[in-house]
């Protein structure tokens, strides 16, 4: 009867240190940290325009990893970082041999590195296009810094940006309560009285009630639009649900301007 052994375990071989391939290793990883931070860094940014886009992403990301992970053996997080390691390891070996092989470039005393100005290069870059980037997001116009005219050519602009045709500012004496006049992507006839007030200066009911009694009768509105960069009062508000005309606000104007929100042709009474 012989004594049953015990299987005998692989014996690894401890390598032997290299200093290049160590200092590759180390770099290797560090670029791919960097990468990392920048793809977190991006979707962070992306998250933060469409969370719904983000969060959609997720959940398909998810259901493909559980997916992937069903009927495989049980993940192990040490499993992953040896394999990951390992993988460092002969790519840092790789770089080694292949710059054995590769003849040195002398560079001349003085002359700037390449791979330092190409790095320098690329930096520059991403800096260049972040800056327009934040520019971009930040570039939001001061209503209220504008006087009456001023604010009735912006709201004109934003419609003619729109889609609008036929854009035309009326607002001045004997205007009738119209200050902006114009034709919806959709057809119908726009008409828009424009309020720049300050932020403590509410849009009161008699001013929804005088726009209110010439915006259809006269003006022949098929959309009637009081834009603010303030605010309506509470009764300004119920009067404007009950006679049809749609109310923007400080808040849902600078939505409109980004494109974050509805414009006003889009939106409902109830809104």
């Amino acid at each position: 009867m012989t004594a049953p052994t015990r299987p005998l375990r692989p014996v690894h071989r401890r390598r032997r240190f290299d200093l290049r391939t160590t200092a590759l290793f180390f770099i290797l990883l560090a670029l791919l940290l960097t990468l990392a931070g920048l793809v977190a860094r991006t979707a962070a940014a992306a998250a933060e325009r469409r969370p719904a886009w983000a969060v959609t992403l997720l959940v398909l990301g998810f259901a493909l990893t559980v997916a992937c992970c069903r009927g495989r053996r049980r993940w192990s997080a040490r499993r992953l970082v040896r394999r990951a390691t390992e993988a460092l390891e002969e790519a840092a070996e790789t770089a080694v041999d292949a710059l054995g092989e590769t003849p040195v470039e002398v560079v001349p005393a003085g002359a700037p590195d390449p791979v330092r100005t190409s790095a320098v290069a690329d930096v520059e870059q991403t800096l260049v296009i972040e800056t327009a980037d934040a520019a971009d997001a930040t570039d939001v116009t001061d209503y209220e810094a504008l006087d009456p005219d001023e604010f009735e050519q912006a709201i004109a602009g934003l419609c003619a940006r729109d889609g609008c045709a036929d854009v035309e500012v009326v607002g001045g004496a004997g205007d009738l309560g119209a200050d902006v006049i114009a034709v919806a992507p959709d057809g119908r006839r726009l008409v828009l009285q424009c309020k720049r007030y300050a932020a403590d200066h509410k849009v009161g009911s008699q001013d929804v009630q005088r726009f209110g009694g010439t915006c259809f009768t006269v003006h022949e509105a098929d959309v009637a639009v009081v834009v603010t960069t303030s605010d309506f009062t509470a009764p300004a508000t119920e009067y404007a649900t009950q006679c049809g005309i749609l109310c923007v606000d400080g808040e849902g104007l600078r939505a409109w301007e980004t494109g974050t929100g509805l414009r006003p042709w889009e939106l409902s009474v109830e809104g």
